[in-house]
Order: C-alpha cells, then sequence, then structure tokens
C-alpha cells in the first residue's frame, strides 16, 4: 500500500486529501475514493 494526495473540486473549491491506495489501483478508482471522501467530510 501507498498513500496518494489527490486534488478534489467540491462546490466551486479545491480540498486535498489522502488515499491509501493498493498496488495496481486505477487513478479512476483512485480519484473516485478521493472524492468520496471530500463529500463525506464537507457534506455534513
Amino acid at each position: 500500500m501507498f498513500e496518494v494526495m489527490v486534488t478534489v473540486n467540491y462546490k466551486g473549491k479545491n480540498y486535498q486529501t489522502n488515499v491509501l491506495a493498493k498496488k495496481g489501483m486505477t487513478c479512476e478508482k483512485i480519484m473516485h475514493i478521493a472524492e468520496e471522501q471530500v463529500v463525506k467530510q464537507w457534506s455534513k
């Protein structure tokens, strides 16, 4: 596993989040996980 820092645009603002990714994960999957994390954190 390795840590990837991803920038996600949510509601016109950029947020950085870390994703723990397994070797071989696609960029699309990593971005999807990052987007879910940002939405979960900021939609409360």
